[in-house]
């Protein structure tokens, strides 16, 4: 007996009942009286409760641009760089619209904290509003519904070459072998691209165990699923 335990299980994808009631049953063996938090975004795990659940929403508008101010300016008082608090609230709305993750809000944010420049700031904002205005036109839905529907999204405005990323579920192993390449890397310099498919290094959490968001990429002239290209446009590169 290892006594009294509280486990905290994420659930990031359906669980068959008879998977759970076997799970179940072994915790309640080994742990008498023990407690277990369930943790998902998916609404049918709830089934496995005991209590009513806790949902969670979504930040608000506000609430998320507080929070994208917060983690871009850093230490830095945002009061001293009025051009860059504008393209602040800008960037959480494109983000609060159809990039609603805080993976995404920490993605971006790291990337222009390294670099206090309106310049460099617009040309992040404008890789990631023209990322999405692609994803839209190319699926009829934003990248936030592609990713939760464990779908691919198109990156090509944030790579400047035509490519397509697919996050990794918990339960799915890395292809180690295969090159890496940070995000932050990639979107202030496109050139850093491996050739081939590759690892890209989303974000790692700062704060203990610091998490990896790995994603997996892959060139549009291996997917034959959807085309890369806008209708009627040509494609130009927007150095940083």
């Amino acid at each position: 007996m290892f006594g009294i335990m509280l486990v905290v299980i994420e659930f990031a994808s359906d669980v068959g009942e008879d998977d759970w009631k076997k799970f179940h049953s072994f915790l309640t063996r080994i742990g008498r009286g023990s407690k277990i938090i369930i943790v998902s975004k998916i609404k049918r795990i709830a089934r496995f409760g005991t209590v009513k659940e806790i949902s969670l929403s979504g930040l608000s508008h506000d609430e998320l641009r507080y929070l994208f101010k917060a983690l871009a300016f850093g230490s830095v008082e945002p009061t001293e760089h009025p051009r860059l608090v504008q393209i602040a609230d800008d960037f959480a709305t494109v983000i609060h619209n159809s990039l609603v993750s805080l993976v995404a809000t920490n993605m971006f944010t790291d990337v222009l904290r390294s670099n206090l420049n309106v310049q460099f700031w617009r040309c992040i904002l404008d890789k990631a509003a023209r990322m999405v205005k692609r994803n839209i036109s190319i699926y009829g839905v934003n990248p936030t519904m592609r990713i939760e529907q464990g779908r691919q999204v198109d990156i090509t405005d944030i790579a400047l070459h035509p490519l397509s990323l697919k996050f990794y579920s918990v339960n799915a192993s890395i292809k180690t072998e295969l090159p890496s390449v940070t995000f932050g890397k990639l979107i202030k310099d496109p050139s850093v691209r491996p050739k081939g498919d590759f690892i890209l290094m989303a974000w790692e959490s700062r704060i203990s165990p610091y998490k990896l968001f790995p994603s997996y990429v892959t060139s549009h002239a291996q997917d034959t699923d959807q085309s890369s290209a806008l209708p009627g446009r040509k494609r130009q590169g927007v150095p940083i």
